[in-house]
């Protein structure tokens, strides 16, 4: 088993200014927050380290800014959503580790909001003079951005590696989630996987091999694995260079057991557009035409195949969503995994566009766990340690 986080509560924090490295990479149109789920899923650790009598320096991401201002990557406009959700005022600075995040940082204010990390070119290249400059602003430091501790940035990996630290509330229980799945799943465990490319999957789906009891394979990911089994896919997104790693996928799960679940009918359209004509069509029949979503024969199927599940985890959509008319196949997994959750199951959608697809449905609250990281979740579940992770656990007990 892996080694413990070191923990908020053993983190000394009265009357010290914390560094916390927050996820708030939300959505901004014209200055306003679009969707607020990584503001309000880090308040938990704010507010706790608040009523311990700590003075908090948030940081954060937006964007990529790549190093220069971009006026409309501020962090700025999120200072008064934070500040409601917290009830706690919040001095929004236009600088990371300038004169003015100095000076507020060393001020009596509860909460200073620096401005957008990656204004600064250090913070990508993990800059040691810009970590310095960061962990010279606090006096210790918490990771609560799971979403990005896939990344060695320096607000990352190397302020861990300068301040005492330890894993905020939301982090440890994204990683105490997904390493449940990994370590210890109730059976049947199923793993239903989607989105556009079977490249992004493969490390996944190799190391869930090991540990799944069934893979359902939906979105244009599917249509690799189908040519690799001799389908004809019309023209469907394939990944032609992937053929012959993914025949390799395919034997191995055939050896250890595991059942493969791919569409047997899709809605086959002339074009990926709204507009397109459209139909439900075995996939034999789908002519020069491509797959846009699974069909409604094999929607049934994959539905079947979770609502047994005793876990489930999902990763991707299952069509081009963001479109009405191609977003039942996903409508149907999302309905199946809600449903398997209210029959016992641990059910965790994995970030990214599933847990868009959950919020667009109004289903967040009905799977066991949602991940707020994306890419954070895929290489978590591949069996990498993070690298946001692995700095917290090198210094280990360094939390006073």
């Amino acid at each position: 088993m892996t080694p413990p986080l070191p923990a908020l509560a053993d983190l000394e924090v009265r009357d010290r200014r914390i560094l916390v490295r927050s996820d708030l990479n939300v959505p901004l149109k014209d200055g306003e927050i679009q969707d607020d789920l990584r503001v309000r899923a880090t308040v938990p650790t704010l507010r706790a380290l608040l009523d311990r009598g700590a003075r908090l320096a948030v940081c954060s991401h937006l964007g990529r800014p790549k190093g220069v201002v971009v006026e409309d990557l501020r962090l700025g406009p999120l200072a008064g959503r934070l500040e409601e959700l917290l009830g706690s005022p919040v001095l929004s600075v236009r600088d990371v580790v300038g004169e003015e995040a100095r000076s507020a940082c060393a001020s009596d204010a509860p909460v200073v909001l620096l401005e957008n990390l990656r204004f600064e070119p250090g913070e990508t290249a993990n800059d040691a003079a810009f970590a310095d400059a960061l962990a010279g602003l606090a006096a210790a430091y918490v990771n609560d951005a799971f979403g990005s501790s896939h990344r060695e940035h320096a607000s990352v990996v190397g302020v861990p590696e300068r301040l005492p630290a330890a894993a905020g509330l939301l982090l440890a229980e994204e990683v105490e989630r997904l390493e449940r799945l990994l370590h210890e799943p109730e059976r049947p465990f199923v793993a239903v996987l989607g989105g556009a490319k079977v490249s992004d999957k493969l490390g996944v789906i190799t190391h869930l091999l090991e540990r799944v009891d069934r893979i359902v394979v939906g979105g244009a990911m599917a249509f690799t694995l189908l040519v690799a089994q001799g389908q004809d896919v019309g023209r469907s997104l394939v990944e032609r260079d992937r053929v012959e790693e993914v025949r390799r996928v395919l034997a191995s799960a055939r050896e250890r057991g595991v059942d493969v679940l791919l569409p047997r009918d899709v809605i086959a359209a002339s074009s990926p557009e709204p507009s397109a004509p459209h139909e439900a069509v075995e996939l034999a029949r789908i002519g020069d035409r491509l797959g846009v979503d699974i069909g409604p024969e094999t929607a049934a199927s994959f539905a079947d195949a979770v609502r047994d599940a005793g876990a489930v985890l999902w990763n991707g959509p299952m069509g081009i969503f963001e479109i009405d008319a191609f977003a039942e196949g996903t409508r149907a997994v999302a309905r199946a995994v809600a449903e398997a959750t209210r029959n016992g199951a641990y059910t965790v959608v994995g970030g990214g566009d599933s847990a868009a697809a959950l919020r667009q449905l109004g289903m967040t609250d009905a799977v066991s766990h949602v991940s707020t990281g994306g890419g954070a979740s895929l290489e978590l579940l591949e069996g990498k340690e993070l690298p946001g992770i692995r700095a917290l656990r090198r210094q280990g007990g360094a939390t006073t």
